[in-house]
């Protein structure tokens, strides 16, 4: 059996080298010193605890001068059930070698010094990984996208973990340090229930024209299928052909949960949504899961949140929703990236400067096939010493030599106003010249900035904390068509997000996965 342990502990330090070294830890202070309390104790070798590269584990054993800590039965047997059950929280249990680990603990009594020691190791090293996985995700975004704007989280995981140890409240550790927000727990709500779903076995629906009430299509057998599966249509059916007015709500509450059109008609994009699978979908809540974890613990007091999939602004104070906005965000091509700030200035009757990427794409190829096209648009162009340019004479040769500004005005690219935010990707919310799109389904339509519904009310409401900002205010400054800024006194956060799926009263609810991040995402988490 010494033997068998002995292979054991060879092939865990093995796999533990493998692994690829932790990240240099931010360590506020000072380990706290452990107690220990139970009757066995080893001392570790401190080679043993260097065959696993990590500065924090290094740190976490000086603490305890080099002792085995794991002596007491219930704190093990509760750090083995939190590995093993990680997976309610979409996290992997053979992440935390929770196999190996248990193979030690089924013979902990007749373990050597040298295994009890590398058992202790391997407890400590999983615990903090599954800690620092809860808190801050499996993976840093900035190492995954090159838009993705947050602040790193950090966590000081020896201390948590000893100040629980200690006080004998590992469990008060794991609630505490998960997200706070209630998008978080509708997620893992939403884990829970997908999990009570059975295995489906629905075969894929053919693309199909549009099918509206009353329609006979053969495809609404496999329709109605996947619509009792999801539990959008109650009861038995005949599995007829014919589009009933059952189907008909049934599909309406489907489109729905799915941010589509609840009209009922059975398009392209119902189609692709009833095609998902169990598995595809669970895939989604658990990559989604991972993106709280990323995105800060615990909300501001005053925030605007944009929801990119959803295509939606919630202005929340107090913790109570104000407002609702539909935007537009940016194309998979020019994507609205993913922001953590805070409001700073709106500015009415803004101008605009043509950015570069539009410049390149849009303005240049227009402009050589009309020279007038510009001026159409109530641009003027200047050059380096800001003298305006007559559009004759611009060089398409060397239009980077060149500002493009278009004048203040109703039609004006902004709109009537903008609203800043400090960020590194130049952009901010603003009303819109194309005032129509907002009724659209897919808004996924702009060049990365994030464009706002009727933002005029939403500025007087940000901008009105003292009664100073009646609408016949703002009305008179959008009246005179010069550019002004105010300062945004109230504090407000600004998250720009993406998620794709939830719950809510114990509903599934999903958003198309409009810039294909979902499925990538969780087959890295799984790798």
């Amino acid at each position: 059996m010494k033997i068998f342990y002995s292979l054991v502990v060879i092939c865990l330090l093995v796999g533990c080298k493998k692994e690829s070294p932790e990240p240099a830890p931010i360590i506020k202070k000072k380990a706290p010193a452990i107690i220990l309390t139970d009757e066995r104790t080893v001392e570790i070798d401190t080679a043993l605890i260097g065959t696993f590269k990590s500065e924090t584990l290094k740190q976490f054993y000086i603490a305890s001068e080099n002792q085995t800590i794991w002596g007491n039965l219930k704190k093990r047997t509760f750090v083995l059930t939190q590995l093993e059950k990680s997976e309610e929280l979409g996290l992997e249990p053979e992440d935390y070698k929770i196999s190996q680990l248990k193979k030690f603990e089924s013979k902990v009594a007749s373990l050597s010094d040298k295994d009890l020691a590398t058992y202790d190791i391997l407890l400590t090293y999983n615990f903090e990984k599954y800690l620092n996985h809860i808190y801050k995700g499996k993976l840093d975004p900035k190492k995954l996208y090159t838009n993705w704007d947050l602040d790193a989280k950090e966590f000081d995981v020896n201390s948590v973990l000893i100040k629980g140890f200690n006080k004998n409240k590992l469990d008060s550790i794991v609630e505490n340090i998960q997200p706070k927000t209630q998008t978080y727990k509708e997620l893992l709500k939403a884990l829970e229930i997908i999990n009570t779903f059975p295995d489906d076995n629905v075969k894929t629906i053919e693309s199909v024209d549009k099918i509206v009430l009353n329609d006979t299509n053969p495809a609404l057998i496999n329709i109605k299928k996947r619509l009792l599966y999801w539990n959008d249509m109650s009861g038995k059916d005949s599995l007829t052909q014919i589009y009933n007015q059952k189907t008909f709500e049934a599909v309406k509450r489907f489109q729905e949960r799915h941010g589509l059109a609840s009209d009922g008609v059975i398009g392209a994009g119902t189609i692709r949504a009833l095609n998902y699978s169990k598995e595809s979908r669970k895939k989604q809540i658990i990559a989604n899961l991972e993106r709280w974890r990323w995105y800060p613990s615990e909300l501001a007091e005053n925030y605007f949140i944009i929801n990119i999939p959803d295509y939606s602004l919630n202005v929340v104070e107090n913790q109570d929703t104000t407002l609702v906005r539909n935007v537009v965000v940016g194309t998979s091509k020019r994507r609205t990236p993913i922001i953590t700030s805070f409001l700073k200035t709106v500015v009415f009757n803004p101008t605009w400067t043509v950015p570069p990427t539009i410049l390149k794409e849009d303005v240049v190829p227009a402009m050589k096939r009309n020279r007038n096209y510009l001026a159409n648009k109530n641009i003027t162009i200047y050059d380096t010493s800001g003298n305006v340019v007559n559009p004759m004479s611009w060089n398409e040769n060397k239009p980077n030599n060149y500002r493009y500004v278009q004048s203040p005005g109703y039609d004006n690219s902004l709109g009537l106003m903008k609203i800043l935010f400090p960020n590194h990707h130049s952009v901010y919310l603003h009303d819109t010249n194309h005032r129509n799109i907002f009724g659209r389904n897919n808004r996924s339509m702009s060049s990365g900035c994030v464009r706002v519904e009727n933002p005029i009310e939403l500025a007087q409401h940000i901008l009105d904390v003292d009664g100073n900002w009646p609408q016949d205010r703002i009305d008179t400054i959008i009246a005179s068509k010069k550019t002004m800024s105010f300062k945004i006194a109230k504090k407000y956060a600004l998250y720009q997000w993406y998620w794709t799926a939830w719950s809510k009263k114990n509903q599934l609810l999903f958003r198309a996965d409009i810039y294909d991040l979902d499925s990538d995402l969780y087959a890295q988490l799984r790798n």
